[in-house]
């Protein structure tokens, strides 16, 4: 396995690999890799001639530095999970110096709305922060597809936007949301729950499911007073949000209507760790 640190040498290799007319697949992450992410990685190896996976925690889209702080990173164990799927991975870990060129600061874009609800509603400055980061790497990979998991499917929307609004010639793929036995969606914070609280959290997506249910007959307003009272009624969780939006624009739905499609989104508090996850409705 290659480990490249700084952008002109993983520039030079994705260069000659290209020369040999190889396609180029990107992953990134900011490790404390899991199945959740092997399973982009696979999705990527099946698609492309060589795979690139970034490992690299970016600051500049944290809004809480206490959370920044406390982001799991174990460098060495992320190589050996990589190791599992294929020696042939090249991983790309930059530093902060050198992927912001010095200037560790998010730029400005304009997302059109997508970055004003749910979590850009809750994290100020998030999704600026998500745009540089993602355009400093698609800028500096030069993959011919990159791939993304539909947990943060608000997220992948703005990736999509700033790549169409950019005009920048990547394929963004998005990958189906990987769960744990008990329906939890699989993200590295979930390596910071208490046992017992990780096996609770089932909750959230059981939520989610019976939302999905309940889509057919009742009103976007009843299934949210209907999600609040549940959250309310169970003092291990603290509700942040839930919304049902539609899929493109990510308005909030108001009034069903034909032809589009919608999608429920939450956020949830648990043992002061905040987890998201979101499901189809239709």
């Amino acid at each position: 396995m290659r480990v490249f640190n700084f952008k002109t040498e993983l520039f030079t290799f994705i260069k000659n690999e290209k020369a040999k007319n190889k396609t180029i697949g990107l992953v990134p992450t900011m490790g404390a890799l899991h199945e959740g992410h092997l399973s982009l990685v696979k999705k990527a190896m099946e698609e492309n001639d060589v795979v690139v996976v970034s490992i690299f925690v970016n600051p500049t889209q944290f809004d809480n530095k206490d959370d920044l702080d406390k982001y799991p990173q174990n460098f060495s164990e992320d190589l050996k999970t990589l190791n599992t799927v294929s020696e042939a991975i090249i991983v790309f870990a930059p530093t902060k110096d050198d992927i912001y060129e010095g200037s560790i600061a998010s730029r400005s874009y304009n997302f059109e709305g997508l970055e004003k609800v749910m979590e850009g509603e809750f994290r100020t400055g998030h999704f600026n922060g998500v745009a540089t980061i993602v355009e400093l790497l698609l800028r500096t990979v030069d993959p011919n597809r990159a791939y993304f998991g539909e947990k943060d499917f608000q997220q992948l929307q703005i990736i999509k936007k700033l790549v169409k609004n950019k005009k920048l010639p990547y394929q963004i793929i998005a990958c189906p949301i990987e769960r744990e036995p008990n329906g939890l969606a699989r993200s590295s914070r979930n390596e910071r729950l208490s046992k017992k609280t990780r096996q609770k959290a089932a909750l959230i997506f059981k939520t989610l499911s019976s939302a999905k249910e309940k889509f057919g007959t009742k009103s976007a307003e009843y299934i949210k007073e209907w999600v609040t009272k549940v959250f309310d009624e169970n003092e291990l969780f603290k509700l942040e949000y839930f919304e049902i939006t539609d899929v493109d624009t990510l308005t909030p739905m108001i009034k069903k209507q034909k032809n589009r499609k919608y999608r429920a989104f939450i956020a949830v508090y648990a043992d002061g760790i905040r987890l998201i996850d979101n499901i189809a409705l239709n």
